[in-house]
């Protein structure tokens, strides 16, 4: 007959696992901070990195870029306050400002030919114009981090993906997979017709209007019913203002 653990034997047991965890404790606390300490000795190395090349930041888009990915690396986000180290050292955070603003006044002056969504490209453009730079000298990239932090004003302000083209929604519209299931396919011709867009999805007629319409209503499109086929046509802007248009329309 097997004898049961005495309470020294329980209280042994006890004491031994308390060490263990103990141990792992330390060993935790250790790692923590040797990773803390290379944390701060890479975002000290990182500081010293910007001010040698604070220049080339500043100019180049490519090297602008691939910085930004290195703070994110370590968890410095260099547009969080326009205070602080990164804005003495850098000063990108009054050029994300700058630029965030441009891109407001452009969206808001496209508006009544794109109903809010313009092409990332174009965007790109018009900013080129305004700020009399090349499109190399500002990257895509930039436009993004501009537009992301432009979310704060709370007035629809993001970046959506259509197919291989990029639109950005300056307009508090909520776009569901129809909506932009027909943007993607205005894209070979600029417009649809309900018989494209029912034949392409394989839509009922009261699905593909009933998307149709508020696309509509919404502004993001106009309707064509001067054909001898009798088709109503649905022109989408967004998908086929020229930027030389959309120029004019900027400095009106």
């Amino acid at each position: 007959m097997r004898r049961r653990p005495g309470i020294a034997g329980l209280q042994n047991a006890a004491a031994t696992r308390d060490q263990f965890r103990l141990v792992g404790e330390n060993v935790a606390k250790v790692r923590t901070d040797v990773m803390k300490e290379q944390l701060a000795t890479f975002r000290s190395q990182l500081e010293e990195f910007a001010r040698k090349h604070k220049s080339d930041i500043r100019k180049n888009p490519v090297f602008r870029q691939q910085f930004h990915e290195m703070c994110a690396k370590v968890g410095v986000d260099p547009l969080a306050s326009n205070k602080g180290v990164w804005a003495e050292l850098l000063g990108i955070g009054d050029f994300y400002y700058e630029l965030g603003v441009q891109i407001v006044d452009i969206c808001i002056a496209t508006r009544s030919h794109n109903g809010g969504l313009i092409d990332l490209l174009d965007l790109r453009k018009l900013l080129g114009q305004k700020r009399k730079a090349t499109l190399e000298s500002l990257s895509e990239d930039d436009c993004l981090r501009a537009i992301s932090k432009l979310k704060v004003l709370g007035s629809g302000f993001e970046v959506i993906s259509v197919g291989r083209r990029k639109l950005v929604r300056s307009v508090p519209t909520e776009l569901n997979k129809d909506h932009s299931g027909i943007l993607g396919l205005a894209q070979a011709e600029g417009y649809v017709t309900v018989e494209q867009v029912e034949r392409e999805f394989s839509w009922s007629t009261g699905r593909a209007i009933d998307a149709l319409e508020t696309l509509l209503k919404e502004g993001l499109a106009m309707i064509d019913d001067g054909h001898r086929d009798g088709k109503r046509r649905y022109w989408f802007p967004c998908v086929t203002v020229s930027s030389d248009t959309a120029a004019v329309e900027a400095k009106s």
